[in-house]
């Protein structure tokens, strides 16, 4: 069992949070940011990590993990792994989730939806509603952060969050770091470059 404190040493060793001015997934702006990734890009770490959402899943008898993409692909993998399920992800495609690269999932399929990091849980809804178009059953959702402080909710669904932690988020809008001037940065996705 990996317990909090186990996970806090993960992120704290691993320099996994970020102090700036971030754009989130969201939409939202944030002082502080949290990268899954610097942890996770340990497989130690992600295998204990997944290993424990898997834990808290396996009596609901997943047979596909799924995560929204990008940040939820490595964790819907070695969440599969350790449950013998399969391990997909879906794709935003003008603002929608979407299965491609041959992926499906069937009526029979029980489904868990696995995030690295959960603010709002739009990501999680909207793959929620792909899974359920299919005729799929989602079973529950996880993240191993829940950066809402405890606050997002999934009426009628399942979520465990293993680390919790509430940082103050801003409308773009209302921003008063945009205020401030300070440069946005939004992390975990690629920089355009301009040959």
């Amino acid at each position: 069992m990996l317990t909090k404190q186990k996970l806090q040493d993960m992120f704290r060793k691993s320099h996994a949070l970020l102090r700036g001015h971030f754009e989130l997934s969201s939409g939202l702006h944030s002082g502080h940011y949290f990268q899954c990734a610097q942890v996770l890009q340990h497989p130690k770490q992600a295998t204990a990590i997944c290993g424990e959402i898997a834990r808290r899943f396996r009596a609901a008898h997943p047979t596909v993990v799924i995560g929204p993409a990008a940040g939820g692909i490595l964790v819907a993998y070695e969440t599969a792994r350790a449950l013998g399920a399969r391990a997909i992800y879906a794709e935003r495609v003008d603002a929608e989730m979407q299965l491609r690269r041959g992926f499906r999932v069937s009526k029979e399929d029980r489904v868990l939806i696995v995030e690295d990091a959960i603010t709002t849980g739009e990501s999680a809804r909207k793959v929620a509603a792909l899974i359920e178009s299919f005729g799929a059953k989602v079973v529950g959702i996880a993240a191993v952060m829940d950066r809402s402080g405890g606050k997002v909710r999934f009426p009628g669904r399942r979520f465990t969050g293993l680390f919790e932690l509430a940082f103050e988020t801003f409308p773009p809008d209302n921003c008063p770091l945009c205020s401030e001037q300070i440069p946005v940065t939004r992390p975990g996705r690629p920089k355009r470059v301009v040959l």
